[in-house]
C-alpha cells in the first residue's frame, strides 16, 4: 500500500467531499467512524488523494459524477457482513469491485456519486486446485496472472481463459460481469460452478451444492436442488460474491492457432457463413474471434502514424495500413486442440470450406512466425497473459473509451446490417469503426471500442451522444448489448422490457429492502 496510506492510518479519516444521496454529514461521519472501528484507519479512505484513482473513469462523463465518498478495504467475509450492518443501519449505499479493472465500461468507481467503494483486491486467496477434476475456488482479488503463476508453480496442465486485459483482470469479477475469452471455455459464466454471497442482510448463501454439509461436489454440479440462482449474482446488485468455483481446461497435447485474412469489408457475411456451421459442430471448438483491420492496427500503433487529421480515418488510409502492414479487411483468429488425429482431421475440413468458398488466405503459425498481432492472439487462444490490447488506447489517444456490444445472431445478413449501422452512427459523429466479433456458440458479441478523446470537451461530448444513438438505433432493429458502462445502464435496461424491469426490481426490493447494494447496477433500484 502507497506510503500516504501509512501516514494516514495515524489520524482518523478526512470527512468525505461528496455524501452519499440522501445521508447527512453527521451520519456519514458515524458510519466512517464504524467502518474505521471494524478495518482500521488505514483501510478506510476519505481523502481526495488516495480517492483519485476510484474516481479515473474512460467513459463520456465528468469523474464528478461517478466520484465515492469512500473507500474500504476488507480482508474477510466477516468484515464485509460489519460493513452491510453498518450500511443499512445509515442506508450508505455501497459499490462492491474485484480488481477494478473494468475498462471502458466505468473502470473502478461507481455508478453515482457518493457511493462507498468496497474494494475487495485483498481477499485475494486461490483456496483450492483439483487437478484432477480441472476445478479450482477463488476470492474476488485474485487475477488471471496469480492463477496462471500457481498452476505453473505448481507443475498443474491446466489452461485459463481470460479476457484480453488478462494479467491485471479477475476471473471472479470478469465472470460475474459474464464477460467472455477465446478458448473452448471463453463463455466465462457457463464454466462457473459454485458462488458463496453475502447478501445485504449479512447472511452467506452458497449456491449450487454448497449448501450441504461436507459436500464434495460444490466445484462440479452447477446447479443443486431447486432454483438455480447463480445467474441473478452476475450483473445485479443482490448480493456480494466473496467466492467463485470455475472450471479450466486441461491442457491439450496438440494446439494449433491460425488466423485467415479477408480483403474486403463486404466479405463479413460469408466468412459469418461458412464458419458458423464449423463452430456449431464444434470442429472449430473455441470462442473464435473476427478483428477489423482498424481494431488490428489500433493494437499495434497510433493512428498517427498514418493519418492525424480529423473526423473518421479515411478508406483510403485503412487500404495503405492494410497493405504496409499485412492486415486483411477482417482477420479471423481460431485455434485447434486436441490430440494430433484430431486436429489433423479438423484441419483438413477447416482447410477444405475455407477454399471451397473461394475467399481468405489461411496463415499458420508457422508462416506468422512471431509476428503481431498474430502472436497475442495466439497467447489470448491458450490463456496466456497479453496486455497487447491496450494499444486500442494509443489510436486516438485522450483515455476516453467506452464498449459498445450488441449480440447478433451468427447469421451472415445481421452481421451486414450490424456493420453497416455501426459505421453510419460512428461517422455521423466522426468517430471511427474500431470492431471485431467474438464468435460463441449461435451468437457473435459485436465488440466496438468507441475511443475518443477525454481532453477535448466537444469530443467527449459527441462521443456520448453517439453512444446514446448507437443504443436507440440498434433497439430499434432488436439489437441490445448484454453489457454496459456505467452511464448508460438505465437505457439498456430499458431496452428489455418494462416486464424484465419489474422483476429485476421486485428481486432488489425483496433481497436488498434498504437498496444499500450498488444502486443504479444494471439499472437496477428499490
Amino acid at each position: 500500500m502507497p506510503s500516504k496510506t501509512k501516514t494516514a492510518a495515524a489520524s482518523a479519516p478526512e470527512a468525505p467531499a461528496v455524501l452519499p444521496a440522501g445521508v447527512s454529514a453527521t451520519d456519514m461521519a458515524s458510519a466512517i467512524a464504524e467502518f474505521v472501528a471494524i478495518l482500521g484507519p488505514q483501510n478506510v479512505l476519505t481523502d481526495a488523494d488516495h480517492i483519485a484513482p476510484y474516481t479515473k473513469v474512460m467513459i463520456a462523463e465528468s469523474e464528478d459524477l461517478h466520484r465515492p465518498s469512500a473507500v474500504l478495504y476488507a480482508r474477510e467475509v466477516g468484515e464485509i457482513q460489519k460493513i452491510l450492518k453498518v450500511c443499512n443501519d445509515y442506508k450508505v449505499p455501497i459499490w462492491t469491485i474485484s480488481t477494478g479493472r473494468n475498462f471502458g465500461y466505468g473502470s473502478a468507481a461507481p455508478q453515482s456519486a457518493g457511493q462507498v467503494v468496497l474494494d475487495l483486491k485483498h481477499m485475494n486467496r486461490i483456496l483450492e486446485v483439483d487437478p484432477v477434476l480441472c476445478t479450482a475456488l477463488v476470492e474476488p482479488g485474485v487475477t488471471y496472472q496469480q492463477l496462471k503463476d500457481y498452476l505453473e508453480e505448481h507443475d498443474i496442465p491446466l489452461w485459463l481463459s481470460c479476457p484480453a486485459p488478462s494479467a491485471i483482470a479477475g476471473p471472479l469479477g470478469n465472470t460475474v460481469d459474464r464477460g467472455v475469452g477465446y478458448t473452448p471455455y471463453g463463455e466465462h459464466f457457463m464454466m462457473q460452478c459454485g458462488m458463496e454471497v453475502v447478501l445485504a442482510n449479512g447472511e452467506v448463501l452458497r449456491t449450487g451444492m454448497g449448501g450441504v454439509e461436507g459436500t464434495s461436489a460444490w466445484q462440479v454440479f452447477k446447479w443443486g436442488y431447486g432454483p438455480y440462482l447463480d445467474g441473478i449474482f452476475t450483473q445485479s446488485n443482490y448480493g456480494i460474491v466473496t467466492k467463485m468455483g470455475m472450471w479450466l481446461m486441461p491442457k491439450p497435447p496438440v494446439y494449433k492457432p491460425f488466423c485467415i485474412r479477408y480483403d474486403n469489408d463486404e466479405d463479413i457475411h460469408d466468412i459469418v457463413e461458412t464458419l458458423r456451421p464449423l463452430r456449431i459442430a464444434n470442429v472449430i471448438p473455441n470462442a473464435m474471434v473476427f478483428a477489423n483491420v482498424m481494431w488490428e492496427a489500433a493494437a499495434l500503433m497510433p493512428r498517427s502514424k498514418y493519418y492525424d487529421g480529423t473526423g473518421t480515418t479515411p478508406d483510403s488510409v485503412l487500404e495503405e495500413i492494410k497493405a504496409k502492414e499485412g492486415l486483411g479487411a477482417w482477420n479471423v483468429y481460431a485455434a485447434l486442440y486436441g490430440t494430433k488425429e484430431q486436429v489433423d482431421v479438423n484441419w483438413q475440413i477447416i482447410t477444405g470450406a475455407i477454399k471451397a468458398s473461394g475467399k481468405g488466405k489461411i496463415i499458420t503459425e508457422e508462416e506468422a512466425g512471431d509476428t503481431q498481432p498474430f502472436n497475442y492472439r495466439a497467447k489470448l487462444m491458450r490463456g496466456d497473459m497479453t496486455m497487447q490490447e491496450f494499444g486500442l488506447y494509443r489510436w486516438r489517444g485522450g483515455g476516453g473509451s467506452m464498449w459498445f456490444a450488441p449480440v447478433t445472431a451468427a447469421k451472415g445478413s445481421e452481421t451486414v446490417e450490424q456493420t453497416r449501422l455501426a459505421k453510419e452512427i460512428l461517422g455521423e459523429y466522426g468517430l471511427d469503426y474500431v470492431a471485431e466479433y467474438i464468435v460463441g456458440m449461435r451468437d457473435m458479441h459485436h465488440i466496438i471500442d468507441v475511443l475518443y478523446d477525454r481532453s477535448d470537451p466537444e469530443e467527449m461530448k459527441r462521443a456520448h451522444e453517439c453512444f446514446g444513438k448507437l443504443l436507440s438505433e440498434f433497439g430499434k432493429r432488436g439489437y441490445a448489448v448484454y453489457r454496459v458502462n456505467t452511464a448508460f445502464m438505465d437505457q439498456t435496461a430499458d431496452l428489455y422490457g418494462p416486464v424484465k424491469r419489474k422483476v429485476d426490481q421486485t428481486l432488489k426490493r425483496a433481497l436488498d429492502p434498504n437498496g444499500i447494494l450498488a444502486p443504479g447496477k444494471s439499472g437496477i433500484r428499490i
